[in-house]
């Protein structure tokens, strides 16, 4: 953990820096959050959250959704989770079109000393209802894998954290695999037992329709029901 710590972090960290510097068209975006959950029974929680994105450097707006959802503890180190977003968003045409997402989760977690890490395995399914072309008729699946490695701070309400995302495509011939990544790292400040806020850096590069970075800054606060 001392080598995590000592090497990986700060490696991580530099890798952040630099990959802007290495892309082609590149942007900046701001996201807005809230995010609730509550526990309905002993293994079951209920999620709700809404997001507002913003692109070509914060100053319209990408994207706004509503998501909710269920998770289910199946054991100590395993949850489930199924959850539908609807989302409107800035298409081709100028103008703002409904989207439906759906996924479903695997998740798992464990501490090793102060050390949080947790994978979560996606999959998800997203219709578009503005069609520019025969093709945004046909549903969008693609496989997410994303990592996360948290450091608890004792006895501080500031914890910092890095994650990594793939996205991958699915049921469909495609030249690259893997469409899209997402390299993040932040921070959760917990404000009272139940309440924190997240803040943190993505940089994000895509590969379809053509390869671009941006960078975003999310903020999210987060409120917890017993």
């Amino acid at each position: 953990m001392k080598a995590i710590r000592q090497y990986l972090l700060p490696s991580f960290l530099l890798l952040l820096l630099l990959q802007p510097a290495l892309g082609q068209d590149k942007d900046f975006g701001l996201w807005y959050g809230i995010s609730t959950s509550m526990s309905v029974k002993k293994k079951f929680e209920l999620e709700l959250q809404t997001q507002l994105r913003t692109f070509d450097n914060a100053s319209r707006i990408d994207e706004g959704y509503l998501e909710g959802g269920v998770e289910y503890k199946w054991c100590k180190y395993v949850s489930l989770a199924l959850k539908y977003r609807f989302a409107e968003v800035y298409e081709k045409d100028l103008d703002y079109h409904v989207r439906h997402k759906w996924f479903a989760d695997i998740k798992s977690g464990w501490e090793t000393g102060n050390i949080d890490l947790s994978g979560r395995l996606r999959f998800q399914r997203e219709d578009k209802t503005y069609f520019d072309s025969e093709s945004d008729k046909i549903p969008d699946y693609h496989g997410r894998i994303k990592l996360k490695a948290e450091y608890k701070t004792p006895s501080f309400p500031v914890n910092p954290y890095i994650n990594i995302e793939s996205f991958i495509q699915m049921f469909q011939p495609v030249e690259k695999r893997i469409d899209k990544w997402r390299f993040g790292a932040g921070i959760t400040y917990k404000i009272a037992k139940k309440q924190s806020i997240d803040a943190e850096y993505i940089f994000q590069r895509d590969y379809a329709p053509h390869l671009s970075n941006i960078s975003l800054v999310t903020v999210e606060y987060k409120l917890k029901f017993k």
